[in-house]
């Protein structure tokens, strides 16, 4: 029988990191001599692995800019680390759902436009690393919605596309489970509106993370 697996995205949906990537969007534009994108233009590539991202937000730019937008977009993030003005607070709620599901017999894993090192000081910062089991980044996978993050997340859990789920606030994420065959669980507290997570394949939308436990108990 195949583990139940429940893959969350990062930045939108265990935490609220947008401040941090419009701030290091507006600093490698800057450098570049380029009018930085509005903010909210900012928040729609989130989740897009960082060549991807600045594609979307320079689409008239070459493949070589984009690749420099990307490297100096790392290196304003490490600045602003450095700083000490990196805050990536989790939602309310997020605490409390990734403990009731892992005692709940859930395996744990994060599918991330994160990078490696990103993604675990922020797990480690809120003392949530030991609840995942599988951690995919955009390191090692092309860019969402390709599906394999979540491939590679079922096969090292041991699930199977009947017992997993992806948990995001973006189409993105929508997008990607629906192409590995896995239910798909939008959230309304991160970057994507609610009807366009539907439009892109949501199986549900949850409006608060305390819901995701009742609605896959009544799922079971």
């Amino acid at each position: 029988m195949s583990n139940r697996l429940a893959i969350f995205d990062c930045d939108g949906t265990l935490v609220d990191s947008q401040t941090n990537i419009c701030m290091a969007i507006e600093d490698c534009f800057g450098r570049a001599s380029l009018v930085p994108p509005g903010r909210e233009v900012s928040r729609r590539v989130v989740g897009l692995s960082l060549v991807e991202a600045m594609q979307a937000l320079h689409p008239e730019g070459t493949a070589e800019v984009h690749a420099i937008l990307a490297e100096d977009y790392k290196s304003a993030f490490q600045r602003l680390r450095g700083n000490g003005l990196v805050e990536e607070p989790l939602f309310d709620g997020i605490a409390d759902i990734v403990t009731a599901l892992d005692e709940g017999g859930w395996l744990l894993g994060v599918a991330t436009g994160k990078s490696d090192r990103g993604l675990k000081l922020c797990l480690d910062h809120h003392g949530l690393a030991r609840r995942f089991v599988t951690l995919q980044t955009a390191d090692r996978h092309p860019s969402k919605p390709h599906p394999a993050m979540i491939h590679a997340a079922m096969a090292e859990a041991g699930a199977a596309p009947e017992t997993t789920v992806m948990i995001g606030d973006t189409t993105y994420d929508m997008a990607m489970a629906v192409a590995a065959g896995v239910t798909a669980i939008g959230v309304a507290w991160g970057y994507h509106e609610r009807q366009e997570l539907r439009d892109a394949g949501a199986d549900w939308v949850a409006e608060h993370p305390a819901e995701i436990a009742a609605w896959l108990a009544a799922r079971a």
